[in-house]
């Protein structure tokens, strides 16, 4: 990866401007509101942020302005999904982020090589869908995106197909406190919900040895499978707080069933 590159994806790097804490408070208020403008002077005052990432990377081979750009989907990404109310730093959030991204990016790329016209037309569909459910009710279908950015959707399927990688279920999602949230924290427990295993070893009774909010958290997670953010938002608390209360509960359960 070239190294003190000044220009990355027609981008001025030594030119990139540096948000004030407070200034990033107000513009986040903005985008909370639908403000695009906001939204726009957000993600260019984080782009440091994605450079510092891929300095990590410096090792590899890997074209600079491509581990921009896969960084880039992860910032807009974190900025879309950063919830302000859990006190947390955005740098906390995002950084995990850009990294999963990035590493998402580098497993398919050392797998299978797919051309730059195909990623550039992946990474098209993919922020014009992330910009397009920002500004519309529903999901935009397959055909909104191809009118949107012009591009046929049998090559936009192509793209996306081309550039398809598995996602690991301990991909970090962001940390706060030393209390690290991954992608298996995000996901419903469907099939647990009638599972024989609660009954086998004497759940019941271990779940009630547990104090009112505790009980209340198993049961949502593990009984009526539901996220840890639909959880939180529920019983009015931050996920990293259910997090922590999830992981307590089930290690009281545990040491009740030695």
């Amino acid at each position: 990866m070239a190294q003190g590159k000044v220009e990355i994806c027609g981008v001025n790097t030594a030119k990139l401007p540096l948000l004030k804490n407070e200034e990033k408070d107000a513009l986040f208020e903005r985008i909370k509101q639908g403000d695009k403008e906001a939204r726009e002077t957000y993600i260019k005052g984080n782009l440091r942020l994605v450079l510092s990432v891929i300095k990590r990377f410096s090792n590899t081979n890997e074209n600079a302005d491509d581990l921009f750009q896969i960084g880039c989907i992860g910032l807009i990404k974190a900025i879309d999904n950063f919830d302000s109310t859990l006190q947390v730093k955005f740098s906390t959030y995002a950084v995990p982020m850009i990294l999963g991204e990035i590493r998402r990016f580098l497993r398919d790329n050392n797998s299978i090589r797919v051309s730059r016209s195909l990623r550039d037309i992946a990474y098209k569909a993919i922020y014009a869908k992330e910009h397009m459910m920002k500004t519309s009710v529903g999901e935009p279908t397959l055909q909104e995106i191809s009118d949107e950015i012009g591009i046929p959707k049998e090559e936009i399927v192509f793209a996306l197909d081309a550039i398809q990688s598995p996602v690991s279920l301990f991909d970090p999602v962001y940390t706060e406190g030393g209390d690290t949230l991954y992608v298996m924290d995000q996901i419903s427990d469907k099939k647990n919900k009638e599972d024989n295993w609660v009954e086998e070893m004497s759940l019941n009774e271990a779940i009630k040895r547990l104090n009112e909010r505790e009980h209340h958290i198993i049961e949502l997670r593990f009984f009526e499978g539901k996220t840890q953010m639909e959880v939180a938002e529920e019983i009015g608390i931050s996920q990293a707080q259910v997090s922590r209360l999830e992981k307590s509960a089930l290690r009281n359960m545990k040491n009740y069933l030695r």
